[in-house]
């Protein structure tokens, strides 16, 4: 369902979201359905929060490689409801080609795939084809996984301990981490093992490998993230008769006369019955009004983990595939975004997205390109003696929160002791790491909390999809 809800029981209700991003997005679409008056406000000049492109001369960068799952329901959800999922398509099913370049007998191919069996068989003849991993390490991997599937990710036990700590108790050698479960969990923890929660570690592994056969079949925009998280997005916010306010920058929130709150901003004031902060921690920390949550300064200790993004636009193809991951390189990801970059006069642009990378993150360019270009010609021998047509680099330095050990005490739900506002953001306490997933989640849950506070009808988007 997409429209208005049909059967509405009170009188119309204001709604203030703060935030474009995902989340803001996702619980303005939502409030708005349910048949609120709703007002977006972005301080930005577009919407899409961290997800979003921009214009280089004539390319269109966006600013991170992001990508989804099939498992992904919530953000598939969102793009069907801004009618992006063709753009957006998914894997008809996994395959992941990973290459080695640090082995002796110099570069080897393998791939990650699945079959269509059942869980766990889908992943068995592709661990078994894996050359990456002998044949004990192959073993060792089947009992993790195994393992895994017996843990509950919400145990708050499992938020005590980080994740290498359990692959060493469940007999997972360095080269299993590094081939593995690092190559997976660094892309979607944005940490390496040691770093990360064992809670977090489970939900992806566990909801990405071992839910459905299909969960961990990769998709991307085939279009410039703008088209989907800004253009695409405000058609559909527009639709739905939202006001949308950029450049709006909101600097607090006092209660009015006669309930609900003044929302202050640089254009002046605005009232609502209910206000959703689908800001960074940071922002909420300091909009939320006293007493609206419990230890407030918790959110200040949701430290963040940044995220590196190196361009390279060559002046011939240098890889034919779509994608592929690296082992025994500092390379971890590297993406074609030739055709969605709309480059012109031929040549290929590779976008290498790096994660985790605390101790690169304010390299200079120079330094990253006298990095990044020889492992690139040392990953595709196609590279070497092509010419560099650009290099340059993006650096989101708070990309995501970390997902340290203990991050799940610091993660607040949707709902505050301060009647009518809510909370929503990747960084919420959606049992998600910090990912376009979890940001719409955390909509949708910003969203339920103030539609239930406020007594409106309405239904879960996803047992709506179901």
């Amino acid at each position: 369902m997409t429209g208005r809800d049909p059967h509405p029981t009170a009188a119309p209700a204001t709604a203030v979201v703060v935030g474009g991003g995902l989340a803001g997005v996702t619980s303005a679409l939502r409030l708005a359905d349910a048949g609120l008056d709703v007002t977006l406000l972005e301080g930005r000049p577009r919407l899409g929060g961290l997800a979003f492109s921009f214009r280089r001369g004539d390319l269109w960068v966006d600013n991170g490689q992001h990508v989804y799952l099939r498992c992904c329901t919530a953000y598939r959800w969102f793009l069907d409801r801004i009618e992006g999922t063709r753009l957006a398509p998914l894997q008809d099913r996994l395959d992941v080609p990973v290459l080695d370049v640090g082995r002796p007998g110099g570069p080897r191919l393998g791939r990650l795939r699945r079959t269509g069996l059942p869980v766990p068989l889908h992943l068995a003849q592709g661990l078994a084809g894996y050359p990456h991993l002998s044949l004990a390490e192959k073993a060792g991997v089947a009992r993790a996984a195994l393992a895994l599937g017996r843990l509950d990710p919400a145990d708050p036990a499992l938020d005590t301990i980080d994740f290498a700590t359990w692959l060493r108790r469940n007999g997972q050698s360095r080269r299993a981490v590094e081939a593995l479960w690092d190559l997976v969990g660094v892309a979607t923890l944005n940490a390496r093992a040691p770093q990360a929660s064992m809670a977090l570690a489970a939900k992806v592994f566990r909801t990405g490998l071992l839910s459905d056969p299909g969960a961990a079949d990769i998709g991307w925009a085939g279009v410039p993230l703008g088209e989907l998280h800004d253009t695409l997005a405000r058609k559909a916010l527009e639709s739905a008769g939202v006001s949308i306010g950029l450049r709006s920058k909101v600097s607090s929130l006092t209660r009015a006369e006669g309930g609900g709150w003044t929302v202050g901003t640089d254009g002046g004031p605005l009232r609502a019955d209910t206000v959703v902060l689908a800001v960074p921690q940071g922002q909420a920390h300091d909009l939320l009004p006293a007493g609206a949550i419990d230890n407030p300064g918790r959110l200040l200790e949701l430290t963040d983990s940044p995220i590196l993004n190196v361009h390279v636009v060559y002046d011939r193809t240098v890889l034919r595939r779509p994608f592929f991951a690296a082992i025994g390189s500092p390379v971890q990801w590297v993406f074609d975004r030739t055709e969605s970059s709309g480059l012109q006069g031929g040549g290929q642009y590779l976008a290498v997205s790096q994660s985790a990378v605390q101790d690169e993150i304010d390299l200079p360019v120079a330094e990253l390109r006298a990095r990044y270009l020889p492992e690139l010609e040392r990953l595709l021998p196609a590279a070497r003696g092509a010419g560099i047509r650009d290099f340059f680099v993006t650096r989101e330095r708070t990309a995501t929160f970390s997902p340290a050990p203990g991050v799940g005490r610091l993660r607040p739900g949707p709902g505050t002791r301060a009647p009518g506002i809510h909370l929503a953001g990747a960084w919420t306490a959606t049992g998600w790491p910090a990912t376009m997933e979890g940001a719409v989640r955390s909509g949708f849950a910003a969203a339920d909390a103030a539609l239930h506070a406020l007594g409106r009808p309405h239904r879960h988007p996803l047992q709506e999809a179901a």
